[in-house]
């Protein structure tokens, strides 16, 4: 039987968690703890850190966990690169279930760029009207252009008020609607959206919005990860689960 630590925090880890509760799959899973309030779960869950690469290793070890699934947002770069180094470390299968990304449509106004100072340089310019999509982590970065008005959604409330000079806060939690994002847009008179290329259909529709109004995009794109085996679909999982070598799946 596999034991399996899901690394997690998507809507993706999610529905996989249900998933492997209805197979009654021993499942971990695991949080980095950024969300307040996270959805309860049919399995047991761990929140916080592991200590890098080597951490998670000793973990798999210290756990006997015989599978190790990489359900993180695309951009938790870092967590990805641990969980390759730590699942070879540990000698155990990986596995990266992950959303495809999005890609320009006929009507789309995107502007790529590679990260997020690449962003915020390029909203060098006379004040516009910013629906900045990014979540709370990084708005502080674009205090260093103070001259737009940004509108900011967050899961959660935060402690303290973001340290943007002007804006709007709505604390709202996801899946999105495009007659929802387009009344959002049209109301704040937004010009320009700014978020990263997470993919998938949960947060769509402010880019569907935005090609319905004709406000152009700044799109962050994918950070480069370590090679790895990906699929988009969980019930993939399961059947990688039932067929991975009689060898590996004895895990440590």
């Amino acid at each position: 039987m596999p034991n399996v630590l899901l690394l997690g925090g998507t809507t993706e880890a999610s529905g996989l968690a249900q998933l492997l509760a209805a197979h009654r799959i021993p499942t971990m899973l695991s949080y980095a703890g950024r969300t307040e309030r996270p959805r309860a779960q049919p399995v047991p869950v761990r929140v916080g850190g592991f200590g890098g690469a080597d951490g998670l290793a000793a973990y798999v070890r210290d756990h006997r966990i015989t599978h190790l699934v990489d359900a993180t947002h695309p951009f938790a770069a870092t967590m990805s690169g641990n969980a390759v180094a730590a699942a070879a470390a540990a000698a155990i299968p990986l596995l990266a279930l992950t959303r495809p990304a999005w890609t320009a449509q006929p009507g789309d106004r995107w502007q790529h760029v590679p990260d997020i100072p690449a962003a915020v340089a390029a909203l060098d310019g006379p004040g516009r009207r910013i629906l900045l999509a990014l979540g709370r982590m990084h708005v502080a970065a674009f205090t260093a252009q103070p001259q737009h008005r940004y509108v900011l959604r967050f899961v959660d409330a935060p402690s303290q008020a973001p340290a943007l000079p002007n804006h709007a806060l709505i604390v709202d939690r996801g899946p999105f609607t495009v007659a929802g994002d387009s009344a959002l847009m049209t109301a704040h008179g937004i010009d320009l959206v700014v978020c990263k290329n997470a993919g998938g259909s949960g947060a769509e529709a402010k880019l569907i919005a935005a090609r319905t109004l004709g406000v152009p995009v700044l799109m962050i794109d994918r950070p480069v990860l370590p090679t790895r085996a990906e699929v988009t679909d969980p019930q993939t999982v399961l059947d990688w689960l039932d067929h991975a070598p009689a060898a590996t799946k004895r895990g440590v």
